[in-house]
Order: C-alpha cells, then structure tokens, then sequence
C-alpha cells in the first residue's frame, strides 16, 4: 500500500513458449525461473497481494511452491499466443476486486529486485502520471538501424548524421518487460501503460535481462553465477 492506496501484483507467464520451450520453469541459479519474480514482489514494501496468471498447471504449482497465490487458471481464450497482455489483466483485476494500482511483473525478467518495483511504483504515485515503466539504455542506438527495401538497400529509421560518433547522439531508452505500473482506473481506459504522461524508470542492463530465447537464459545464469 502507498498513501493508503492499494497495489496488486500480477505475475504474467504464459505456458506455451515457441522461442525457448518451459522457459518459466527452467533453472536459474537453484530455482525455476518464475520464482525469482515471486520473491521480488514478496520483498516489496508496498505490494498488498501478489498473485499468478497462467494457464499452464507445472508453471502454478512451481510459483506456488515458492509462495505466491494463484487464485486461478488463465482461460484458454486468453492463452493464445497472439492475445495481448491487456486482456489478461483486466481478467486478473475483474477476478480479484477493487484496487488502486496494478503491476505487472513479467516473469521472463529474474532480475529485477524488490526495490525496482517499489521505485517504480512511488515514482507513477508521487508523478501523478497514469503509469510508469521501467526502461535501460538501448544496447545499440536507433540512429545506426535501418530497415530493407525490396531490392536489399538499406533505408534508415531515423535521419542523422552519418559519421556521427555514439557520444554525439542522444541517449535511447528501451522498455525491459521488468515493472509496469498503472492506476487502476487509467489502465481499464486503455488496457495498456503507454500514455503520453507514462514516467520510465531506468534499470541498469545487469538488471534488465529478459529471457525469451536460450543466449538470453546463457546471460541471466552468467550474471547469477557471478554474484554467488
């Protein structure tokens, strides 16, 4: 709770995964990779109720075992690999009652700590801002990327100049599917964080892994294994 307003916690991870088969379940430095999402919102200081949307019974009874409440099973219309993470929300909000803010905590994001969640939401509270999210640096900026014509030519995203050093353009933030937080009441206007008044809170890259693919899952059991 902040300010007497109510937080709920929602742990989002879907059963079926093409990119890296069981990947909420795979092993993460002692424990399955959903776990480490449920002690992270078990530490925060301002999250009222933590609860688990899935639709796949192996990935609820391994966040169970590590202590979060899953007060149900994700509906297979819901379940689809093409349905957005807005829909499964507002199932979780209308199922669950009355709150002030919603968080969503990706479950492919290990990394994340209790105080990211926590900055995060003080930072969509004390704004006032709709939602806030976190963000890191772009590894690469989008001033070098292009796209392709038909033929193979290079067409740039963004107009800069060509021989433009990385210190001399700007700095580019990209989201990292670790924290999202919104007010209750804006989100079901739109069934998503990104507002024009949307805050970013910015993680560190150490902290931003988000493991959707094998090298990912390499990277996030490299930076566990330095820190043991």
């Amino acid at each position: 709770m902040i300010d007497g307003k109510s937080v709920l916690a929602v742990i989002a991870a879907r059963g079926g995964s093409k990119g890296l088969p069981r990947k909420h379940l795979l092993d993460l430095g002692g424990r399955p990779v959903v776990a480490w999402s449920v002690e992270a919102a078990k530490g925060s200081a301002l999250i009222d109720r933590v609860v688990l949307s899935t639709d796949d019974q192996d990935i609820a009874d391994a966040a169970a075992l590590a202590g979060c409440e899953v007060p149900f099973l994700r509906p297979a219309e819901l379940s689809t690999d093409t349905v957005p993470l807005g829909p499964v929300l507002l199932h979780a909000l209308d199922s669950l009652g009355a709150y002030d803010y919603l968080v969503l905590l990706q479950a492919t994001s290990p990394l994340r700590l209790a105080s990211d969640i926590d900055a995060c939401i003080r930072l969509c509270h004390d704004s006032g801002a709709p939602a806030a999210m976190s963000v890191c640096v772009a590894p690469k900026s989008p001033f070098w990327m292009s796209t392709l014509d038909g033929d193979g030519r290079m067409c740039p995203l963004l107009e800069s100049p060509s021989d433009a050093q990385r210190q001399q353009l700007p700095t580019a933030y990209v989201p990292n599917g670790a924290v999202y937080v919104a007010r209750v009441d804006a989100f079901r206007r739109q069934l998503g964080f990104g507002f024009p008044d949307t805050r970013a809170y910015i993680m560190p890259a150490e902290r931003s892994v988000d493991i959707d693919y094998r090298l990912d899952l390499m990277v996030a059991r490299a930076l566990v294994a330095e820190k043991s």
